[in-house]
């Protein structure tokens, strides 16, 4: 299959590039800048250039391709992604970028569409798990998912096969907020707004990789891809003291959490996602079943990192 890739250098991008050559795939990926492309080529990609805001560039870029996957995102690093005005920029690419994506894998004869979205998006649902038919309701700072999500749709409209990636809360060794929160944990303390109990539903950088691959033999549909079990806030940043032998660190208080902004009431609400459309539909399974494995795996690659 001739597959083309955005958001290829990312932290999902540049892990799912490799596992699509592996697999046989002949990969064609956007690279922002020469020492981007270079990477690319490495891994056995075919490098381009490409303004993905251009309509006719893309119409030209992904014409003869089987499949387009849309990576793209503009996410701001580390703690900066708590002040709403710094998404003004994902908010393009989820809006237009992908809209003009979706339009020209239609007009270029693309069978499969793949559009990366998020799933901690969902309203609170307590202690239930949540599944792919839950109405979402994103707060206003993260709205244009639904633009996204909308895009693949489109193209599902027009005959083609339409797959939505919902992501969990992303962790891995080279994620800015994992770095900052580790810092935290260590001084005793870590930001996790809402109530201790709440659930969170995460997934490493390389289970999204892998989950990238497996779209492109899955039917058509929304899939939330998280691991298979989700942890309370409490659970989250105990097990990260855990793996770092500190002891466990401190929350803030539930009044703190306006103090977040909409950021905050997102990341406040308990959140237990299921993967068990996507593990029937594909056969997919996690590397890592929760983050007690996955945080394990992280410290020990920044230990051997440094």
């Amino acid at each position: 299959m001739r597959v083309f890739v955005t958001g290829a250098t990312g932290v999902v991008g540049r892990r799912a590039v490799p596992l699509l050559v592996a697999a046989g795939h002949g990969v064609t990926a956007v690279g922002r800048n020469p020492e981007k492309r270079r990477q690319l080529e490495r891994a056995g990609a075919t490098p381009v250039a490409l303004d993905l805001f251009a309509p006719e560039e893309v119409r030209s870029a992904v014409a003869g391709h089987d499949a387009v996957i849309n990576l793209a995102t503009h996410i701001p690093p580390g703690m900066r992604a708590v002040v709403p005005w710094l998404w003004r920029e994902n908010d393009r690419v989820r809006r237009d970028a992908s809209a003009i994506l979706s339009q020209a894998a239609r007009d270029g004869g693309v069978q499969r569409f793949v559009q990366e979205s998020f799933a901690p998006i969902y309203p609170d649902r307590g202690d239930r798990w949540i599944d792919e038919s839950v109405a979402l309701e994103p707060v206003p700072f993260n709205r244009s998912v639904l633009d996204a999500e909308c895009s693949a749709q489109a193209f599902a409209a027009g005959g083609g096969t339409g797959i939505v990636l919902r992501f969990g809360a992303f962790y891995g060794p080279d994620a800015a907020h994992v770095i900052d929160l580790i810092k935290m944990v260590r001084r005793g303390w870590a930001p996790a707004p809402g109530p201790p109990e709440s659930f969170i539903s995460s997934v490493s950088h390389d289970d999204a990789a892998s989950v990238v691959v497996a779209a492109l033999g899955a039917p058509a549909g929304t899939y939330n891809v998280v691991d298979d079990d989700p942890m309370t806030h409490r659970e989250y940043v105990d097990s990260l003291a855990s793996a770092l032998g500190v002891p466990s660190p401190k929350l803030p208080p539930a009044w703190a959490t306006w103090l977040f902004g909409s950021v905050g009431s997102l990341l406040a609400r308990s959140l237990r996602i299921s993967n068990a459309k996507l593990k029937q539909a594909t056969g997919w399974q996690p590397k890592y079943p929760s983050l007690r494995e996955g945080w394990r795996a992280v410290i020990a690659e920044l230990g051997a990192a440094q």
